[in-house]
């Protein structure tokens, strides 16, 4: 009997702090092998963002954007969007780069001269929003070298900016989301 109590007592001791202690010598997942068991590699957070130049208001960065944003021409495209770039932060940012390589390659954009030219009719702040302000542009795109767009007659279109104060009196945006 006293034999069945020792067991019983040794495998609760046993049970009870296996669950809390580690074994000597075992070590933290090297970060190759966490990324092999989750699917995720640990990193670093990211530097902060910071964007060249920015604007003295809100509306006035904004209005800079979008009247860069629309204005271009098949040679300067990709020029103009990595320049957008540099003056924004956060997913305009990461949009205006993508928008830039993408065009650095796009064979049919330069052979067919296509361009874009426009105004910025309105800028104003959407409700309840923060700071993000509705967009309306008015652009006619054109083209030297094919009869697509010949005949084609301006249109209105609507996106939404968000932005972001950098510093006192420098606004960038932040979020660019094109609507139509």
């Amino acid at each position: 009997m006293r034999a069945i109590s020792c067991l019983c007592l040794a495998v609760c001791l046993a049970a009870c702090g296996a669950s809390g202690t580690r074994k000597p010598g075992r070590r933290n997942p090297s970060p190759v092998a966490q990324a092999e068991t989750t699917h995720e590699y640990p990193s670093p957070a990211p530097p902060p963002e910071s964007a060249t130049g920015g604007s003295p208001s809100p509306s006035a960065a904004v209005d800079a954007f979008a009247a860069a944003y629309i204005n271009w021409n098949a040679r300067t495209i990709s020029g103009d969007l990595r320049a957008l770039a540099g003056h924004s932060i956060g997913q305009a940012r990461a949009a205006m780069q993508l928008a830039a390589a993408q065009t650095a390659s796009d064979y049919e954009l330069r052979r067919g001269g296509i361009a874009n030219q426009g105004a910025v009719e309105a800028v104003a702040p959407l409700k309840g929003a923060g700071n993000q302000f509705v967009v309306v542009t008015r652009e006619l795109t054109s083209a030297t070298a094919t009869t697509a767009y010949q005949g084609l007659q301006p249109a209105w279109h609507v996106a939404l900016a968000t932005v972001t104060q950098e510093r006192p009196g420098q606004w960038v945006v932040s979020a660019w989301q094109p609507e139509s």
